[in-house]
């Protein structure tokens, strides 16, 4: 498995649509896309299901899968090269990097899919929702960015709301039954092999969108969140 692990890393060396730990790319995405079309990130994407998804459904927007793990960014980089799909690129690092990576207003809308619930009460701050990582996207989001969290955690599900309502956020959809609606967009019809796997086995997906508010609250206002979600158990 190690041997793999080590061939994979070399090749992806070799991908012309993975950026490993990129010099000077705030603020020229457009050279690595030789466009000026809509940027818009998969966070922690693993193989980078959606983003593959989302770059065959529009052509006319460019998707980059953000993860650190380079072994799973293998897989999706070798389909999208596969496919031929050149408005899908990835990028290694680590999402605590982004505004390191990209300029102010450079990204339109991010997706969260199925990440790590962090469920535990001590690791809310890894949730990638929590406004610890809110502040990081709202230095790289366009005003009015859009962020798509997508997960079969009703935890969450619920963390998010709470924390969309604690701070202003503009919530543009949310349901925790997403395949009962009637009717779904495309973009929301892309499974990942997570959302297979169905981890937390509540049978129902849940999605919620949204967007930030001009001035997101300071981090003083993280410890009102944190009394209002004590009730986790760790």
């Amino acid at each position: 498995m190690a041997q793999k692990k080590l061939i994979r890393f070399a090749e992806l060396n070799t991908f012309n649509n993975v950026l490993q730990f990129p010099q000077e790319m705030r603020g020229n995405w457009n050279k690595q896309f030789k466009n000026d079309h809509p940027i818009v990130l998969e966070l922690a994407c693993g193989k980078g299901e959606y983003a593959l998804g989302l770059g065959r459904l529009h052509p006319g927007k460019n998707f980059i899968g953000v993860d650190i793990k380079g072994n799973r960014l293998w897989a999706g980089a070798k389909k999208a090269l596969k496919e031929g799909l050149t408005n899908v690129a990835f990028l290694r690092v680590q999402i605590e990097q982004l505004y390191q990576y990209f300029a102010p207003g450079e990204v339109d809308e991010l997706w969260i899919t199925f990440p790590d619930p962090q469920l535990r009460f001590s690791k809310a701050k890894k949730r990638l929702t929590h406004p610890r990582f809110l502040r990081i996207y709202q230095q790289v989001l366009k005003p009015g960015g859009i962020i798509h969290l997508k997960t079969d955690s009703p935890a969450l599900f619920r963390f998010t709301k709470e924390v969309a309502e604690m701070y202003d956020c503009a919530v543009l959809n949310a349901t925790d039954d997403l395949y009962k609606e009637t009717e779904l967009a495309d973009e929301l019809k892309i499974k990942t092999y997570y959302e297979s796997l169905d981890i937390a086995e509540s049978n129902r997906i849940h999605y919620i969108s949204f967007q930030l508010p001009d001035v997101l609250a300071p981090e003083e206002k993280d410890r009102e969140l944190k009394e209002a979600i004590r009730y986790e158990l760790d």
